[in-house]
């Protein structure tokens, strides 16, 4: 859970947004009288739900990686310092690659790469 603003913070914003959204439609006079709640009520159900759904698919995928990268596993995860060649970096734990929290970290790099944008092979 200590990953959750971190994971979901744009999804928060972006749910609090839609939610002001969804109380300025439902108050305007052509709403039927109540709808505001109706209405607020729904969405931040489904909003709930799919932000939920978001956190536990990242971290069941997070999860998944660091122990695919435990046993030998190649690791693959985008890379954002060349747009225009390799936007990929294979990650093996024997080329010098470690775990640090939930980042992968090595010495060849100037930048650790972080365990929720990466997949196994």
């Amino acid at each position: 859970m200590k990953n959750f603003l971190f994971l979901e913070g744009a999804y928060l914003i972006l749910g609090g947004i839609i939610l002001l959204i969804t109380l300025f439609v439902s108050t305007r006079p052509f709403m039927a009288k109540g709808a505001w709640k109706k209405g607020l009520l729904w969405v931040s159900l489904v909003l709930a739900v799919m932000i939920g759904a978001h956190y536990k698919i990242t971290t069941n995928r997070m999860e998944t990686v660091k122990k695919a990268f435990e046993e030998g596993k190649t690791i693959l995860c985008e890379s954002r310092m060349q747009r225009k060649v390799a936007q990929v970096v294979y990650i093996k734990k024997e080329n010098d690659w470690r775990l640090e929290e939930d980042n992968f970290v090595s010495p060849n790099y100037v930048r650790p790469f972080f365990s929720a944008r990466c997949i196994v092979e």
